[in-house]
Formats: structure tokens, sequence, C-alpha cells
């Protein structure tokens, strides 16, 4: 297993990490909406968090050699279902290839935020 890190997302804010990759698979952590550069919470709306964890995976993924594009399965956490449509329309701009997904209502997410990605992903082989 090989650790993945990049100051491209947020350091990770307990005992884990950023992703790791086990042979040709890549998972990611949980990304949340902070804005790597800040560290502060990036936007108030759906849309605007929805954005940042997208944009945080994809740093994640290709920190590890892969890519939002290989990405074959994500599971996708939402502080409120009704956000759900306008959810899907900034993932659908990040998550192309249409890949196997599970999104859920909790109760709470860190920080306080609206939603959080991970997702697993595949490598090329060489």
């Amino acid at each position: 297993m090989k650790k993945v890190t990049t100051t491209n997302a947020p350091a990770a804010i307990g005992p884990y990490s950023q992703g790791m990759v086990l042979g040709s698979l890549v998972f990611s952590s949980g990304q949340i909406p902070i804005n790597p550069a800040t560290g502060e919470i990036a936007g108030t709306t759906i849309t605007e968090q929805a954005d940042q964890s997208c944009r945080n995976v994809g740093a994640v993924l290709e920190a590890a050699g892969s890519s939002l594009e290989k990405v074959v399965k994500t599971t996708c956490f939402l502080a409120d279902m009704a956000d759900f449509p306008v959810f899907n329309k900034v993932y659908e701009k990040y998550f192309v290839s249409c890949p196997a997904r599970s999104c859920v209502a909790v109760k709470e997410l860190p920080k306080g935020v609206l939603c959080e990605i991970e997702a697993l992903a595949y490598l090329e082989k060489e």
C-alpha cells in the first residue's frame, strides 16, 4: 500500500490519509469542501461546496496517478437530501464517465459542511 499526499487537497483532519493506492486501485478519503490554499470552507451554497469537494477528489486522484475520468465508484454524503438535484448538476460536470454511485443524506458532516465525496478509481498499467 502507498499513501497519497498532496497540497492540492485539504490535509487530513484526523488519523487517516488523503488516499491510498493498492495495486491498480486508488481509494480517496472523503473530501469535504475545504479550499486547500486557505484551509477555509469554500462557499456557503451546495453549488460552491460540491464544486470544491469535486476538485479536492480530483487533486487526490491526480496525486496518485489517476483522474476523475478513471473513477469507477463514488460515495456521496449530503447534509440535506433536498440539495440532491443541485449537487447532481455540479457532480455531472466532474464525473463525466458516470461511475457507480451511492448518495445518502447524513445527520452531520465534519465542520458543518453540506457535502462530502469519496471515490474509487483505477490506475493505468504502464
